[in-house]
């Protein structure tokens, strides 16, 4: 004769196998959770790098800015000195004839 299996052995070996397929989960969801984290760590780090380089070409385009500026300046500055010069030499040139 067969055997009959009790409903509390049969209740049981059914919350052992949910326990074991919980088990497994959190397995699984603890390597993910790292897996990620590891991930989002070397995001951070090339983020912090990108922002470094970022803030490096940054100052040196300003510093670009600033000479360019300053180039204009003088230019415009030379500019009114030639223009003054040129009015002072037509002024001779018309009184000397």
């Amino acid at each position: 004769m067969r055997r009959m299996t009790k409903p509390t052995d049969l209740g049981l070996a059914v919350l052992k196998q949910i326990r074991d397929a919980v088990t497994q989960t959190n397995v699984r969801l603890d390597q993910t959770r790292e897996e990620l984290s590891q991930r989002l760590d070397q995001l951070s780090r090339r983020q912090t790098e990108t922002e470094i380089r970022l803030a490096t070409e940054l100052t040196a385009v300003v510093g670009a800015v600033h000479s360019l500026r300053d180039v204009i300046v003088s230019d415009r500055d030379l500019r009114k000195t030639v223009e003054n010069h040129e009015q002072r030499l037509s002024a001779i040139e018309r009184r000397t004839g």
